[in-house]
């Protein structure tokens, strides 16, 4: 696709470049040359076969016609050359608005290509990260954008001048109508500088976790765990309270908690806890699980397990405490501890003891009395 793309993109250079020369031919006027008064037999004959060949007929049978018609060129000049508008003292033509959107058509995408080119050789030589060197892409490409529609109005003929002109228009129109796409692309570059957030970073914003895929010009593209994509404008991170899992490095602490019935033996408890956490693969040895008796519950005797663990992705810290939470149970069944769950005893206080009467079904018990 990328060839297919090449190929037209020159195709249409090569176009515009007959279009000048042909244009150019138009423009120039005929040389005169003195005529002989008695010409050469050469210069007769010759004049023969061109006059034979421009008055000789046509496909349609009819005399006396060029085969090509001078009316529809001299149409397709005066288009080409017709004046759009004014800028100051410049003529602005259709030929330069042309010139332009080919220059800059061309222009924008050999500049996305090169970039491309240039963020994944730097990866494999210079050996940065995949962060750095995005960054320095996108700015690479911004610069390039610039340079290109600088190109084109210079090749085109179109005066920088041109702007003055439009300027109060452009300024009252970005004034009101364009101040949230300026917010954002300003975002969107101190983003890439401040890098208060990259690729690839674990993030949590308005209750929303997932990971960073992309950072563009007027928002960014947040992957959660659920394999959706989310569009979140770049001013929001600059703005609200953002949480970064992996701001400056890909360690996190996760936590499990677990409530054990009263009269269980709370320092087997405790040794049973941290082994099942020291025995998973992925929880860092360094610094080692940390074991907490936080509380004598209304029903159980609160504890919580804490440790640290690598994350690439937002679903890994949960599932480490998941596989935790199966070892906990398998654990705590082998050595007999039970895992409370909440219950309630009902004392009743009276002066005598409760009078209560056995009947049989379908009898009528008397007021106040129990069934």
């Amino acid at each position: 696709m990328k060839r297919v793309r090449g190929l037209a993109g020159f195709g249409a250079l090569l176009l515009l470049v007959f279009v000048c020369v042909g244009a150019q031919t138009q423009e120039s006027q005929p040389i005169e040359e003195p005529v002989d008064a008695q010409p050469a037999p050469v210069t007769q004959a010759s004049d023969s076969i061109v006059s034979a060949a421009s008055n000789g007929p046509r496909a349609g049978g009819e005399p006396g016609q060029s085969i090509f018609d001078k009316d529809f060129g001299d149409a397709v000049y005066t288009i080409w050359n017709a004046t759009l508008f004014t800028a100051g003292d410049t003529e602005i033509k259709l030929n330069q608005i042309i010139i332009a959107l080919l220059v800059a058509i061309l222009g924008l995408w050999l500049a996305k290509l090169l970039t491309g080119i240039f963020s994944a050789r730097l990866v494999r030589v210079s050996k940065v990260s995949e962060t750095v060197a995005y960054t320095i892409g996108k700015i690479f490409y911004y610069a390039a954008v610039a340079i290109v529609l600088l190109i084109a109005m210079q090749v085109a003929g179109i005066p920088t001048t041109v702007f003055t002109v439009l300027g109060g228009a452009l300024a009252i129109g970005v004034g009101f109508g364009a101040q949230n796409l300026f917010n954002n692309l300003i975002s969107g570059i101190i983003i890439l500088t401040e890098k208060p957030i990259r690729r690839k970073d674990i993030v949590v914003i308005d209750d929303m976790e997932g990971q960073v895929a992309e950072i563009g010009n007027r928002r960014t593209r947040i992957r959660t765990s659920e394999g959706i994509d989310v569009l979140v404008p770049n001013s929001k991170f600059l703005e609200n309270n953002v949480i970064n899992w992996t701001l400056f490095d890909a360690r996190v602490r996760g936590h499990v908690d677990i409530g054990v019935a009263y009269g269980s033996p709370v320092k087997q408890v405790r040794d049973l806890l941290c082994e099942a956490a020291t025995s998973h693969d992925r929880v860092d040895k360094t610094p080692p699980p940390v074991v907490l008796f936080n509380a004598f519950g209304d029903n159980t005797l609160n504890f919580t397990v804490y440790f640290w663990c690598e994350v690439t992705r937002p679903l890994d810290r949960r599932q480490i405490e998941s596989d935790l939470r199966f070892k906990i149970d398998e654990l705590f069944h082998e050595h007999k501890i039970t895992i409370a769950f909440p219950q309630r005893d009902v004392h009743l206080d009276t002066l005598k003891p409760l009078e209560v009467r056995v009947v049989k079904s379908g009898d009528n018990a008397p007021t106040g009395e129990m069934k």
